[in-house]
């Protein structure tokens, strides 16, 4: 009691003041000149009187504002990584919402799967968009994959060919192992299916990979040039048993019949004309 009793009756800070301080004599604390608060704290611990240091109010808002920055920019850093490893190609990154020009109106579908993606997530729904070659099918589930990684939502876009190419290396053990680790990524999206080579080792390996995504209970979107008739009507098990995983839990969406690809090229070729002409 009679440390604290000293501590209460010091006419002087007990460190020197910085130039924006000052000594407040009512509490014996030091105070910020601007905005007028203690940069002192004052509190008893067995019979002792502790005096830390603390930040004033406009000390404490700088503080906020320089942690928001730090959380954005590592959000930011961890969106990035996400991507890079989420968008195996390049282009994808240029699949995104603000890009789309209005041709395809099945493209409100990709909205509202973003919009009701913890839905979508919780019920395991995915999508089967089918149509023809160029319509759109590809920046459709890569407008979705952008979006979704801008909230920070684990997903890989990749397609079989990679798949196989990189699970015909591995042995049986790393290749399950690749497979299961497919299903860290909150949602899938498999591009093109029925490109990829239609050998006994490569339907094994797609089944496997269906098959371990649905039994995961985890989103898949898959995009095909294959009409619906050809998923519902296979001409053999093999495929039988892929399609029929993929059209339980994925919706089918028809893509347009446009050509956006061969309009894209139409539009490139005129800008070409117009500047060498």
């Amino acid at each position: 009691m009679k440390k604290f009793t000293e501590e209460l009756t010091n006419k002087e800070p007990n460190r020197e003041l910085q130039s924006d301080e000052y000594f407040h004599d009512s509490d014996h604390l030091i105070y910020c000149a601007k905005c007028h608060t203690p940069r002192q704290g004052r509190y008893t611990l067995q019979g002792r009187v502790f005096m830390p240091p603390i930040r004033c109010k406009c000390q404490q808002e700088l503080y906020e504002q320089e942690e928001t920055k730090r959380k954005l920019l590592e959000k930011q850093a961890e969106i990035e990584r996400m991507k890079a490893s989420g968008l195996q190609d390049k282009a994808l990154y240029d699949y995104t919402f603000d890009k789309d020009n209005g041709i395809n109106p099945e493209m409100a579908y990709a909205h509202k799967y973003v919009e009701n993606w913890e839905d979508m997530k919780a019920n395991s729904s995915g999508l089967l968009l089918w149509g023809n070659v160029g319509t759109g099918k590809s920046f459709f589930a890569g407008c979705i994959a952008n979006s979704l990684l801008e909230k920070g939502v684990p997903v890989l876009m990749t397609n079989f060919s990679r798949i196989l190419n990189t699970l015909s290396g591995m042995h049986f053990e790393d290749r399950n192992q690749f497979i299961d680790s497919l299903n860290r990524y909150s949602l899938l999206i498999i591009d093109d299916l029925g490109i990829e080579r239609n050998s006994e080792f490569a339907l094994e390996q797609v089944f496997n990979v269906i098959d371990s995504r649905y039994r995961s209970k985890k989103p898949l979107i898959v995009t095909t040039n294959l009409t619906l008739e050809e998923l519902n009507k296979p001409t053999d098990m093999a495929h039988s048993r892929i399609y029929d995983r993929i059209l339980e839990r994925c919706a089918p969406i028809r893509i347009n019949n446009r050509n956006i690809r061969k309009d894209n090229a139409s539009a490139n070729l005129h800008e070409a004309k117009k500047i060498l002409l």
